[in-house]
């Protein structure tokens, strides 16, 4: 229909019809939002972030909200439900017309219907807290950020006993986790999908574009924006992304860096140590000076003449192992730059992810082959049994110090 005829036809309703046409969500949804046509016990709809599985959730479940039913919320949190999945503007009283809006009871956490419906809220922190209620239907969201998603799923299942078809509709982005391959695998579950550019109508101007030239084509892209699965054990780095990230070393560095891994016997690990300078907010791996079979005394010096040869300004020393000892045998060597001691609390996997995302972006530039640093990073979070990737831990140390934690950084905080 053109423009201007579809302008004149809209123009002639009253705002009743206008208002039915804006409430018809079957006319207004994408396919991935609409539930699947054939038999099922679980919908499991996986989106990018902003993909509207949240709008697909609340009309569902709203759609349950018949007189006397009993629904189940269940979030990552309790804050969650009611700030997403109940007030949220795709939320269940977001979405609802102001004569079938139900209110939201926060002393006894559940939401009621004018029919008399009710719908109870539950945090999957706090899977006992299922343990008892039994429902009709649930809407579970953000299942891949739940903490302990497999306990709370089963007890939310088995409070699904009520009426002749209990359902349960779970809407998440994927993230590559054992309960979700183990949830996709069960005969009753049925799956759809959506990037987030199928809603994109629907979104801020300017939203898609900015997030595409900053993450486009980077494993974080895959995941958030295109709600793709990447396998648990899929290399962060390969050997084509190393050597698309090779280049010339600049004349002159803002900071220069090296990274620290130490090993505190002279039979453990080898000792990570890393150099890397920054210049026009990019990283450049100058330097493999790791050392093995050296007493932690010895690694020092060694450490102290990598810094005096590429004139360090700081040395990153991961302390998990050695704690202050660490720091003083640099000291001790005279190590001419300044210590900065940081302590890993997380895997090593996590804490490499943000930085393959930057050699993802082109910002970490490889200044000469690195061959045994490289296949550490090959092969982290692989789970090959391999020794431990020492070389490689220095390396994200350095890089993170450098890149990370600033304005430019990319986190998926930012999404």
């Amino acid at each position: 229909m053109p423009i201007s005829k579809l302008r004149n036809t809209l123009a002639s309703l009253d705002q009743t019809q206008l208002r039915l046409i804006e409430n018809d969500w079957g006319g207004w949804s994408h396919r991935a939002q609409q539930p699947p046509q054939s038999d099922w016990a679980t919908w499991l709809f996986l989106g990018g972030r902003g993909a509207g599985k949240t709008r697909a959730g609340a009309e569902w479940l709203t759609r349950q909200a018949v007189r006397g039913a009993r629904l189940a919320l269940v979030g990552p949190t309790l804050h969650d439900v009611r700030e997403v999945m109940i007030e949220g503007p795709s939320g269940l009283r977001g979405i609802a017309p102001w004569y079938r809006r139900p209110v939201y009871q926060i002393s006894r956490r559940r939401l009621v219907w004018p029919n008399g419906a009710v719908a109870h809220a539950f945090s999957a922190e706090d899977p006992e807290s299922l343990r008892g209620p039994q429902f009709h239907a649930g809407w579970a969201d953000e299942f891949c950020a739940w903490k302990r998603p497999g306990d709370a799923l089963a007890m939310l299942r088995l409070g699904m006993r009520l009426g002749a078809d209990p359902r349960l509709v779970i809407t998440t982005t994927p993230k590559p986790m054992k309960a979700l391959t183990r949830l996709l695998a069960e005969p009753t579950t049925v799956s759809t999908h959506a990037p987030t550019r199928i809603n994109a109508r629907n979104l801020s101007r300017g939203f898609l574009a900015g997030l595409e030239s900053l993450y486009g084509g980077t494993r974080l892209a895959a995941q958030e924006l295109d709600g793709l699965i990447l396998g648990s054990g899929e290399a962060l780095w390969t050997q084509d992304l190393l050597d698309r990230c090779r280049g010339g070393t600049p004349r002159n560095f803002r900071k220069v860096v090296v990274g620290l891994d130490p090993t505190t016997t002279a039979e453990g690990d080898s000792c990570g140590i890393v150099v890397v300078g920054l210049a026009d907010k990019t990283a450049y791996v100058l330097a493999d000076e790791s050392v093995s079979g050296k007493r932690p005394r010895d690694w020092a010096h060694a450490v102290a003449r990598t810094v005096a040869r590429h004139e360090a300004d700081w040395v990153i020393a991961e302390t998990n192992q050695g704690g202050q000892m660490v720091e003083d045998l640099l000291k001790v060597a005279k190590c001419g730059a300044r210590i900065k001691p940081v302590f890993a609390t997380r895997s090593k996997r996590a804490r490499a992810e943000p930085v393959a995302l930057l050699y993802d972006q082109g910002r970490v530039i490889h200044c000469g082959y690195f061959a045994r640093l490289e296949d550490e990073l090959m092969g982290l979070g692989l789970g090959t049994g391999e020794a431990s990737p020492d070389r490689a831990d220095a390396l994200i140390w350095a890089v993170s110090h450098l890149l990370l934690n600033t304005r430019d950084s990319p986190s998926i905080r930012s999404l």
